[in-house]
């Protein structure tokens, strides 16, 4: 461990601090928005094309590195995120909002793809399994910090725009000054959809859901706060809650999918996170229930992306894996995108309520499609499926690849040595 932050502390400080920046404007648009007095709806539609964004840069920045290189890539889409952070205040229209956050979630996703292909190619197959930890560690620890800083000043004025620019600003120094180049990574051409809902129609009915349902947490949760009169450290402690209560459960929920059939245990957990999102329903507003509502919802959603993604790999090759990670990506974008809207449109129509009424609808749905699906399907032998990468949905195709070769190298070598260990006693 201490070997592993000593060789990418900068990368590791970088990535967290560039997650407090990121965290910080999703939560303060949201408020911010409503000082502004712009409809729920509009403020959905900004919220959405973020995730546009990030999709298209997931896509545009092999090419931007393979034609200037990982430095001036990263160099160049860190200052666009710095100048960005300061339009929102001085620019309070939704159209110019939408337009930011799309260029926002294209340079951050940019950026992660760097910064993440940088981190795979400094691990070594010995230190990769911990490097891939304190990464979503170190990203969830970013993203509740985010939150603490939200009250430090009014979100009506412009310091909380300038305190992520300039933390972003800063991410970059330890980053760029401890890093060399690195070859520029192959892309894996995603699989046809079709091809993919063949394989999993749970992984990608799956997917699809939990991406509303992540982009809502991201996105929408500190809309709901404000339209519930909640006070800006109240609304920042919500929003932490559901990532608070994702960094508790993901590995514990890691560790059960390998021992039980993976379609009953996000039947479960779906199941237990639209319990919580229902208490979120039933809380009256009351803020304690409502932390409480958050933290289930967080802790039990999260994960679900990694068990998705274990579901769909249980049915796949080795060397298809990649391909189908991509596939799963778009998917979870795509639901990432109409999330929001949906979600917007809703809330405008019948109150803040309708947050939890339209996660809580999502989850079930998530939980009834897997039971069914083990009507359709009999279940694979847990000793025959393949093991549980903690991925979060923020992680870009980078890590989910890495994740996934060191999860499948680390059987091959259990396996080998078991094997070994058999032979020897047979002589």
């Amino acid at each position: 461990m201490f070997t592993v932050l000593n060789n990418s502390w900068a990368l590791f400080l970088g990535m967290m601090l560039l997650m407090v920046g990121n965290g910080m404007q999703g939560t303060l648009l949201g408020i911010r928005g409503e000082i502004e007095g712009f409809s729920a709806f509009e403020i959905s539609i900004v919220m959405s094309a973020y995730f546009a964004g990030f999709f298209g840069g997931t896509r545009a920045t092999p090419e931007m590195l393979r034609r200037v290189g990982h430095v001036r890539v990263f160099a160049a889409l860190g200052s666009l995120i710095s100048a960005v952070l300061i339009v929102f205040p001085v620019f309070a229209n939704p159209v110019v909002w939408i337009l930011g956050r799309f260029v926002l979630g294209f340079a951050f996703s940019g950026v992660y793809v760097t910064a993440e292909s940088w981190l795979n190619n400094a691990s070594t197959n010995e230190t990769r399994g911990k490097t891939l930890s304190i990464y979503v560690l170190v990203q969830m620890i970013g993203i509740v910090l985010a939150q603490g800083l939200m009250t430090i000043s009014d979100p009506a004025g412009y310091e909380l725009f300038i305190l992520p620019s300039i933390l972003v600003s800063i991410a970059f120094a330890p980053i760029l000054l401890s890093v060399t180049p690195t070859p520029v990574f192959e892309t894996t051409k995603p699989m046809t959809l079709r091809a993919l809902f063949v394989i999993s129609p749970l992984g990608c009915v799956g997917v699809f859901l939990l991406g509303g349902v992540y982009a809502a947490q991201f996105g929408m949760s500190a809309v709901f706060g404000a339209q519930n009169d909640l006070s800006v450290s109240q609304i920042s402690l919500f929003v932490a809650s559901f990532y608070i209560g994702a960094t508790v459960f993901q590995y514990p929920v890691g560790w059960i999918s390998d021992r039980m059939d993976r379609r009953m245990l996000i039947a479960i957990v779906a199941a237990l996170a639209g319990v919580g999102a229902v208490l979120g329903i039933l809380s009256g507003g009351e803020y304690k229930t409502l932390l409480i509502s958050a933290a289930i919802v967080g802790g039990m959603s999260n994960p679900l992306y990694a068990l998705l993604l274990a579901h769909t790999n249980d049915f796949l090759e080795y060397e298809d894996m990649a391909a189908a990670s991509g596939g799963l990506l778009f998917i979870n974008g795509l639901g990432a995108f109409l999330g929001p809207m949906v979600i917007g449109w809703l809330m405008g129509r019948f109150g803040p309520s309708a947050f939890f009424y339209v996660l809580a609808t999502l989850l079930f749905a998530m939980g009834l499609y897997a039971l069914f699906r083990m009507t359709r399907r009999a279940a694979i032998a847990v000793d025959d499926t393949t093991a549980y990468a903690p991925v979060l949905p923020t992680n870009t195709a980078v890590f989910v690849e890495a994740a996934q070769d060191y999860v499948y190298e680390t059987a091959l070598e259990e396996e080998n040595e078991a094997t070994d260990t058999d032979t020897s006693e047979t002589k």
